[in-house]
């Protein structure tokens, strides 16, 4: 007869854990990377206003032209400042949910390793009672067989 792990209920509980820590790391990886796209759309969509500025420059550009062009060159700066920031905190918050997930999942493993030997124990147990019924049947065979023939 075995017994149940009495530990099950804060195993499925682990799990759980380890699984909605799981999930979530899934998210901050993809937020992160959605802001490092950001970020380089950024980038490149900066380096071909600049580049259309020098064109512009190179035909001759009024006052007003030129001032446009910095004033939006300025603005995709201050964004390329603000998605890195954006980046940056991803970044760590990503790091932070790898650890979280680290820690629940080093958590499930030491749970899972004590139902996994209190499995084995059972297996041991259920062993040894087999062996005993099979060790008692013999035994009374042998007492029926001998005493049945003096």
């Amino acid at each position: 007869m075995s017994t149940n792990f009495s530990l099950q209920p804060l195993l499925e509980l682990m799990r759980d854990r380890t699984d909605e820590a799981t999930r979530r790391l899934g998210q901050l990886v993809a937020a992160e990377q959605n802001a490092r796209s950001r970020l380089d759309l950024l980038t490149q969509y900066r380096e071909e206003y600049v580049q259309r500025f020098r064109d512009a420059q190179t035909q001759g550009l009024t006052l007003q032209a030129w001032q446009n062009y910095q004033d939006f060159i300025a603005k995709i700066d201050a964004a390329i400042i603000q998605q890195t920031e954006m980046v940056q905190a991803s970044a760590q918050n990503t790091a932070a949910g790898q650890e979280h997930w680290k820690t629940q999942n080093t958590k499930l493993k030491a749970i899972d390793t004590l139902a996994i030997r209190h499995q084995h124990a059972q297996q041991r147990k259920e062993l040894r009672q087999e062996q005993k019924q099979q060790d008692e049947y013999v035994t009374r065979r042998y007492q029926q067989d001998h005493n049945g023939q003096s």
